[in-house]
Order: structure tokens, then C-alpha cells, then sequence
């Protein structure tokens, strides 16, 4: 019989970048439809603008976040394959770490 190991490479490198995990902690802590305004994230995450605006961005990208600007306000919150790309990633570091 095969055991599958999961090694450093089954790590979403998305969410993997420091800031991003933190960023997606963040989010998917909140209930499924709720938002978190850019001010507050800005502040949680001591970032400039730019900075965050950036891993953002690329999570955006990965399609794992969304981000509304209503006005002059920006929300972000976690997307349904967001959310199961945490749970994944946070299955494969259980893993990795052996637990």
C-alpha cells in the first residue's frame, strides 16, 4: 500500500505569501456573505493602501476574493471556491506538519 505525503509543493502558493494567509484568515473567519471594509483590513493587517490593494489583487486573480466598491467604499469578502481553497490549503499544512 502507498501513503500519499503531502510536501511543500501541495501548498497553494496564492495563499501560501504571508500577507495573503493573513488576508484569507481574515476573511473566511467572517459568516459566508459578509464583507470586511478595505479601512478595516488596511488597519488589521498594518498595510498601505497599495500594499494591500496588491495581494488583493492577487487573490482576486485566483478568484478567491471578491471586492465591491460601492461609492466610496470598498468591501472584499471570500468567494465559495476562496473558502475551499483555505480549507485545502489549511488540510495540506495540517498534513505537511503532521497533524
Amino acid at each position: 500500500m502507498t501513503r500519499e505525503t503531502t510536501t511543500a509543493t501541495d501548498l497553494d502558493p496564492v495563499i501560501h505569501v504571508p500577507v495573503r494567509l493573513r488576508l484569507m484568515v481574515i476573511l473566511t473567519e467572517l459568516p459566508a456573505g459578509d464583507t470586511m471594509s478595505f479601512p478595516r483590513l488596511q488597519d488589521l493587517l498594518e498595510l498601505t493602501p497599495s500594499n494591500l490593494i496588491t495581494h488583493l489583487r492577487k487573490l482576486e486573480e485566483a478568484r478567491y476574493v471578491e471586492t465591491v466598491k460601492t461609492g466610496r467604499v470598498t468591501t472584499a469578502h471570500v468567494t465559495d471556491g476562496g473558502r475551499a481553497a483555505f480549507t485545502a490549503y489549511r488540510r495540506n499544512l495540517a498534513a505537511l506538519l503532521g497533524g
